[in-house]
């Protein structure tokens, strides 16, 4: 961003102003580095006017990638690391493919994704693409986010609404599977676990090439023998396929698991008080569950997939195709919008901006009562932490709120002191408190939080800004001609066929 006279904001890459034009045209690439497979999409992207926030009305695919399967290289660690050059090597050929110079792209999306966001390189690789790439958001997704994403790149959320149903989306990858319920358009409820196509995988004349832990773990119960460069015995090897599909399915269905299978969980199990109407399956195994694969990658996915579906079919809820199977989780892109804030905001020291790719909180704060209670301000914090994995704290984050009633002191008082409780982990780590607001209070929560509470944190506390769950923002240095904050807004885009009744091209 650079900032002219007047007060104006410029579009960093074209010199032109965001104020005046009616439809801004974009450049954007998503990239996901899963356990199993990796992939890009490139597109383009038109952002029409809404008020003072710009939207995404058009999303067009110009060029999907070949899906390659994630390559590894071993270390001293004994930790199967992501190969970096590689991985570098493949990207580089689907911008040439896809005619595209890599500093014309406007935005984008990183996605690390199950194993391998745990390999010990995943950071490096992350920033790496990120600056490399372009002006991407850079997301390591943990369970949590990965189930989110998946339920709404398949379609899953937007087919809830559209059915009114209770639909169960079951994304099964090569590491872990996620599985996400969806009503009314939201996600009510999800889990995670150690279950995947490529927890063993072979090499081209059928013998191990690597094991994963829950591959030990189920060989083990299957009695099976793997061992790294021989041939398993097939009928042990369906066994374990069998065994795995059994897991799975008590997870979707049943409300207490038993020891084995409650081990293989990575989130807190689903309540399962009630069927789903529908289940979709999306991930590398979705691929086969739908027939529309039939190769073999040197995999468990197609056993996998099809000993999963027999199960489902008996179990009564229809299953249906999704809108996107393999590719769910490539959000596509980052929409960038940009409103300027209000001038009632409030940042100290000014060194603490600009600040960069940002990711936002959006809990749902108790402020309706005359006298708030600060333990369930934070508890409200931390769950929206949770749901996001930023519950450690290891990142700066702006959490979101929409003020309501009056600003008495007793009322700031309690509103910052449960904010900062349940921000204390990053707080505590000496992040800054990132708080902004819809209406025009930030000034007086920014002072609070700094001459009240006595936070020696860095406050930044904006007003006048409109965002959502899936946001990241950057605000840049304060105008002097107004005392507002440019703000960019990289909303993740999800698939136009994902979004049941909303606007062609919107932000689900």
């Amino acid at each position: 961003m650079s900032e002219e006279g007047g007060g104006r904001i410029f579009f960093s890459n074209v010199g032109r102003s965001l104020e005046i034009e009616d439809e801004i045209r974009l450049a954007s690439v998503g990239v996901d580095i899963g356990s199993s497979t990796s992939h890009l999409v490139f597109s383009h992207l038109v952002l029409e006017r809404l008020d003072d926030r710009y939207v995404v009305s058009e999303r067009k695919v110009v060029h999907e990638s070949e899906v390659l399967l994630t390559p590894f290289v071993e270390n001293e660690a004994d930790d199967a690391a992501i190969d970096a050059a590689a991985l570098g090597t493949f990207i580089d050929e689907q911008y040439a493919l896809a005619r595209i110079d890599p500093k014309a792209i406007d935005t984008g999306a990183l996605i690390l994704t199950g194993v391998a966001v745990r390999r010990s390189n995943a950071r490096a690789i992350g920033e790496l693409f990120a600056s490399q790439a372009g002006k991407f958001v850079s997301v390591s997704a943990g369970d949590a986010l990965e189930t989110t994403l998946a339920a709404f790149g398949s379609g899953a959320a937007a087919r809830s609404i559209r059915e009114s149903a209770r639909v169960m989306n079951v994304d099964i990858g090569g590491g872990t599977s996620k599985i996400a319920v969806c009503e009314a358009g939201a996600v009510v409820e999800m889990t995670a676990a150690d279950i995947g196509a490529r927890i063993v995988s072979l090499d081209s004349e059928g013998r191990v090439k690597r094991i994963e832990e829950a591959g030990r773990r189920f060989a083990g119960e299957a009695g099976l023998a793997l061992l790294v460069g021989e041939k398993p015995d097939p009928n042990a090897l369906k066994r374990m396929i069998e065994r795995m599909a059994d897991r799975l399915f008590e997870i979707l269905s049943k409300p207490d698991l038993g020891t084995h299978t409650a081990a293989l969980v990575r989130l807190e199990p689903l309540r399962n008080e009630r069927k789903p109407d529908v289940v979709t399956f999306s991930g590398g195994v979705s691929e086969y569950i739908y027939g529309r694969e039939d190769r073999d990658f040197g995999d468990l996915g197609a056993q996998l997939g099809q000993a999963i579906l027999a199960r489902i079919k008996t179990w009564g809820p229809r299953v249906e195709p999704s809108d996107e199977g393999i590719r769910a989780t490539v959000i596509g892109a980052s929409q960038y919008t940009i409103q300027v804030s209000g001038s009632t905001i409030f940042v100290a020291p000014q060194s603490a901006l600009p600040l960069r790719n940002v990711p936002v909180v959006t809990p749902d704060l108790p402020l309706e009562d005359d006298m708030l209670d600060i333990p369930r301000i934070a508890a409200a914090v931390q769950t929206a932490l949770r749901r996001l994995d930023l519950h450690e704290g290891e990142q700066t984050v702006a959490l979101c709120y929409r003020w309501r009633k009056s600003a008495t002191f007793a009322r700031l008082d309690s509103f910052c002191r449960g904010v900062t409780a349940g921000l204390a982990k990053a707080l505590d780590r000496g992040l800054p408190l990132v708080l902004v607001g819809e209406g025009d209070i930030g000034g007086l929560i920014g002072i609070h939080c700094l001459e009240e509470t006595r936070l020696p944190n860095a406050i930044v506390s904006i007003d006048g800004i409109v965002l959502k769950e899936f946001d990241f923002i950057d605000i840049g240095a304060l105008l002097e001609t107004s005392g507002a904050v440019p703000v960019v807004i990289k909303s993740l885009v999800f698939p136009t066929a994902a979004l049941g009744r909303a606007k062609a091209g919107t932000t689900a």
